[in-house]
């Protein structure tokens, strides 16, 4: 087996796997033992489930040696967030107040996952509730290319793991941005689906009209035959739409030749690194095909991020109704603040900003009417380190201005796609972000995959 086995890319793997090149116990004995060397540093993983991997692993194995084959994951070791529930696993989303849940099912997306054959290697670590900062118990991963730096939000060790080689693919959930922030500090292809395209039953909700899950990979088309997997309508889940889900894997190929794609010129803020990655992402697309053409960002489109904290804080006051209050002490100070904050919102103050939400939802929909796709960058300064985001602090002003580009997206629901597209002078990845139509991530991906095909950005891998 080659030494960088861990790095393959999930649709390589597969491919072996299914040539039975490789067995899905060989690949998941190699995950277990660079987990073993590598997340004492890092700290990606809540939970490592090598037992009930292996087993499970030897299971798929005898059923490719029957000639059955459950699909694109079978045999492949991923890990999923540690908000989604894994029977018989604990799950606690971050949070020191649920160390002891053990959940007696699966969330709907991992029980996608098992029945396509993924084997699951564990839970992954993320911030208290899917919020902002980790419980101060609880340390924070550190970023696999420069441990001075932000690894993400609230996806934090699904970045570190799957950027480190410690999974081929993770789950990850985004409300604010928290599969974009990830993804862009650790050089992943992150995918947020359209609210509804991908079944939230079973996931511990941070605000529910708000919460996507998505998958996080090293590739568009890894990201696209996770998609696949786990997209769909859901009994347990009514808001889960059930419209036919594509064979994004093999739509990828579409390319972007003749699409539309929206370059605003009415953003601010950005710093030199993120202008040098959405001008390398406007000369690689338009390299495969593509057609800039000049738009301008909503007039409420700022105002968009400045109403996501107060409307994410009502809605997690509800999800967090049985223990806070009641159980405030055992709570984090900024999940805290947070939680203080939507309880503090009067009925009137909450209209006016659903009122501006659905105003936004319609000015994104008639200009993705437009064109075909938006290019976007994923925050206005490139990288983040820990020291500096520390100093920046939390007030609703500050989280505002760094969620300008992505809670937009999470208010009106649209999907995007964020990519790799450049290093700062201290070696952490800078990204920028493709935002398609509601339900179009076919689009999208495949916007993703011309745009990997032109330059080499994914294959880079952090110095761990």
């Amino acid at each position: 087996m080659p030494a960088d086995l861990h790095y393959l890319s999930l649709d390589e793997v597969a491919r072996r796997l299914k040539a039975r090149k490789l067995s899905s116990v060989e690949l998941t004995e190699a995950m277990l033992r660079r987990i073993g060397e590598v997340d004492p540093k890092l700290g990606s993983y809540a939970t490592v489930t090598a037992d009930r991997a292996l087993a499970d692993a030897a299971c798929l194995d005898a059923e490719t040696e029957a000639g059955t084959s459950r699909g694109p994951l079978h045999g492949v070791p991923i890990a999923v967030k540690d908000l989604c529930n894994t029977e018989g696993i604990p799950t606690a989303a971050g949070m020191a107040i649920h160390r002891g849940n053990v959940p007696s099912r699966d969330a709907t997306v991992v029980a996608r996952l098992k029945r396509a054959g993924a084997v699951i290697l564990g839970k992954l670590q993320m911030t208290e509730g899917a919020y902002g900062a980790h419980h101060p118990s609880i340390p924070a991963p550190l970023n696999p290319w420069n441990p001075a730096y932000w690894t993400g939000s609230s996806s934090s060790g699904s970045g570190a793991a799957t950027a480190a080689g410690l999974c081929f693919a993770s789950l990850g959930s985004d409300t604010g941005g928290s599969i974009r922030f990830p993804s862009t500090m650790n050089g992943l292809s992150g995918l947020k689906p359209t609210w509804g395209r991908v079944s939230r039953a079973g996931v511990f909700p941070l605000a529910e009209s708000l919460d996507h899950v998505g998958p996080m990979a090293r590739s568009a088309l890894d990201a696209a035959i996770v998609l696949g997997v786990i997209a769909g309508a859901d009994p347990e889940d009514p808001t889960a739409v059930g419209r036919p889900v594509p064979d994004y894997a093999v739509s990828i190929e579409q390319g972007v030749r003749g699409k539309r794609i929206g370059l605003a010129t009415n953003m601010r803020g950005l710093d030199d690194d993120v202008r040098r990655a959405l001008e390398g992402a406007v000369g690689a697309l338009t390299k495969a095909g593509a057609v800039i053409v000049e738009v301008e960002l909503p007039d409420g489109f700022d105002q968009g991020a400045r109403d996501w904290v107060p409307l994410c804080g009502v809605e997690a006051a509800v999800a967090h109704e049985a223990t806070y209050p009641a159980r405030a002490s055992e709570y984090g100070p900024v999940l805290s603040g947070l939680l203080d904050h939507g309880r503090r919102l009067s009925a009137m103050e909450l209209a006016r900003m659903q009122l501006r939400r659905a105003a936004l939802t319609g000015e994104l929909n008639r200009l993705l009417a437009s064109i075909d796709l938006l290019l976007m960058p994923v925050m206005g300064r490139a990288v983040w380190s820990t020291e500096a985001l520390l100093a920046a602090g939390r007030d609703p002003e500050t989280v505002a201005e760094r969620l300008r580009y992505t809670a937009p997206f999470d208010l009106s629901g649209h999907p995007t796609l964020t990519l790799p597209g450049g290093m700062t002078a201290d070696g952490v990845p800078v990204g920028f972000q493709i935002v398609g139509k509601a339900f179009d991530e076919g689009a999208i991906l495949a916007a993703g995959h011309s745009y990997q095909r032109e330059t080499d950005w994914h294959a880079r891998r952090p110095p761990t």
